[in-house]
C-alpha cells in the first residue's frame, strides 16, 4: 500500500475547520450517583440528617462535643446535614467541619458561644519534637479544650502561633493531639491560652454553614487575630457557602478564610469584632460577598493578599473604622451596589503596599453609596501608593456633616489611570 504525503498547509486548514465546528459536550440530563464523581449528582429528595440538641435529639449535649460527634458521623458516610436545634451551646473547643457537611441552625434561636479564655505561661520548655506542655497555672484548662500556644523569639522577634487540643493530663502536664514541630521556650515568653475559632476547617471542600448565631464572648476572651481564628476560620478550603449566619463579639475577626476558593458569604451579619468583619484572606480566589451587614468592626471588609476576581455586592457596611480595605495584589474585583457609611477613617481604602507591583490594580467601584465617611480632614475614597487602573463610576458620594476639609476621592501622587465617571458627589470641599 502506498501512502500519499499530505502538505502541511492542508493539515493546518483541516485543523482550523475542525476547531471552528467544535461540538458542545452533551448536557447531563439524567444524573446518577457514580463512584468518584462529585461534580454531578442527582438532586436527592432526602439526605442523611442528624440532629443535635439540649434534649430530645439524635445526639444530646450543650457543648462542642455533641456537635462534633454529629459532624464526624455524617462525614463518615460521605456527607449530610447536621441540624443544631434551638438552645445555647457553650464551647470549650472549635467545631471542626468536614467535607460534604452542611451545618444548619435556627437563626437567633441557635447560639454557639465561646467560653471565657484562660491564659498561663509554660512552666517548662517544650521542644519542637514534643507532644506535651507543662502549665504554670492549670486552673481553667481541661482535657478536651482547644488551646493556642504562642511565643516570640527574643533575638529575631519571630512569632510562633500553634493551635492544639488537650487530650490527656497528669497534674499540670498535658498531652496534645499533635506534636509541636516548633520550640516553645520560657526564654521566649511561651504561653498557653484557651483560644480557638468557634467553627473551623482545613483542607476540606463542599461545606455549608447556615442560620447560626456565633458569639465570641469578646469581653471575656483575649485577642487572637484573623490569621488564626474568628467566629468562623477556614484554611485551604474550596466551595464554601455561608448563609444567614450572625457572627458577633469576637476578639479578633468575624469570618476569616485563608487560601480558600469559591467562598460565598450571603445574608450574614458580622458585627462588633475587634478585628475584621469579613476577611477574604491571602490567595483566595473568586469570593462572592453579597447582601451582608458589617457593623462596628475595625474594618468591615478586608481584602487581604492576592484576592482576585471577587464580587462584593449589596452589602451594608456601617460604623466601622474603615469600610472596605483593598491592597496587596488584590486585583480584578468588582465592588458594586454597597452602602458604606459612618466610617471613622476611610469608607474605601486602597492601601499603599510596597510599591506599584504590590498594589491592588484593575478593581471596579461601581454603583455604591458612600455617606459620611472619614474625619474632618479625611476622604470617602482614598487611593494610596502605586495603585493603578481603578474605575470609580456611577457612585453616590455624600457628606451631610459639613464639608470641613474632607475630599470625596483622594488620589496619591504615585497612582495612575484612576478613572472617575458619572459619580454624584455632594457636600465636600473638594
Amino acid at each position: 500500500m502506498r501512502y500519499r504525503q499530505v502538505p502541511l498547509y492542508a493539515l493546518l486548514i483541516a485543523g482550523s475547520l475542525a476547531s471552528s465546528f467544535a461540538a458542545e459536550r452533551p448536557e447531563v440530563t439524567r444524573p446518577r450517583a457514580t463512584s468518584g464523581d462529585s461534580a454531578v449528582e442527582p438532586d436527592w429528595e432526602e439526605r442523611m440528617t442528624v440532629t443535635v440538641g439540649l434534649s430530645g435529639a439524635d445526639i444530646n449535649g450543650a457543648g462542642h462535643e455533641a456537635i462534633q460527634a454529629a459532624v464526624d458521623y455524617v462525614a463518615g458516610y460521605g456527607g449530610g446535614t447536621v441540624r443544631v436545634m434551638p438552645g445555647t451551646y457553650r464551647l470549650r473547643n472549635a467545631v471542626h467541619l468536614r467535607s460534604g457537611v452542611r451545618l444548619l441552625g435556627e437563626g437567633d434561636k441557635t447560639v454557639l458561644i465561646k467560653e471565657p479564655s484562660a491564659t498561663t505561661t509554660l512552666a517548662e520548655d517544650s521542644d519542637w519534637y514534643d507532644q506535651e506542655v507543662t502549665l504554670s497555672d492549670p486552673a481553667g484548662f481541661k482535657v478536651g479544650d482547644g488551646i493556642c500556644l504562642r511565643s516570640k523569639d527574643a533575638k529575631t522577634g519571630r512569632q510562633t502561633v500553634l493551635k492544639r487540643t488537650l487530650i490527656a493530663r497528669s497534674g499540670s502536664r498535658f498531652k496534645l493531639d499533635k506534636a509541636l514541630r516548633e520550640n516553645l521556650w520560657q526564654m521566649n515568653g511561651a504561653t498557653a491560652a484557651t483560644l480557638f475559632p468557634i467553627l473551623t476547617g482545613e483542607f476540606i471542600e463542599d461545606i455549608t454553614i447556615e442560620n447560626l448565631t456565633l458569639d465570641g464572648n469578646r469581653d471575656h476572651n483575649e485577642n487572637l487575630d484573623g490569621n488564626y481564628a474568628g467566629c468562623i476560620f477556614l484554611q485551604d478550603c474550596s466551595r464554601v457557602a455561608i448563609r444567614g449566619v450572625t457572627a458577633q463579639n469576637f476578639n479578633g475577626d468575624g469570618i476569616s478564610w485563608q487560601i480558600c476558593h469559591d467562598v460565598l458569604v450571603e445574608n450574614c451579619v458580622s458585627r462588633n469584632h475587634q478585628g475584621l468583619g469579613l476577611h477574604p484572606g491571602s490567595g483566595s480566589q473568586r469570593p462572592i460577598i453579597r447582601n451582608n451587614t458589617l457593623a462596628g468592626n475595625d474594618i468591615g471588609l478586608f481584602f487581604c493578599w492576592g484576592v482576585k476576581y471577587g464580587l462584593a455586592e449589596g452589602n451594608t457596611i456601617e460604623g466601622n473604622r474603615v469600610g472596605i480595605s483593598i491592597g496587596h495584589r488584590d486585583t480584578d474585583n468588582l465592588i458594586t451596589g454597597n452602602t458604606i457609611a459612618d466610617s471613622r477613617a476611610q469608607g474605601l481604602l486602597f492601601r499603599p503596599e510596597r510599591g506599584p507591583s504590590f498594589a491592588g490594580h484593575r478593581n471596579r467601584i461601581e454603583g455604591n453609596v458612600l455617606r459620611d465617611n472619614g474625619p474632618e480632614d479625611g476622604a470617602a475614597i482614598e487611593i494610596q501608593g502605586g495603585t493603578e487602573s481603578i474605575r470609580i463610576a456611577g457612585n453616590e458620594i455624600v457628606e451631610t456633616r459639613g464639608s470641613a476639609k474632607r475630599e470625596a476621592v483622594r488620589q496619591g501622587p504615585e497612582t495612575k489611570d484612576i478613572v472617575l465617571e458619572g459619580n454624584r458627589v455632594s457636600g465636600f470641599e473638594k
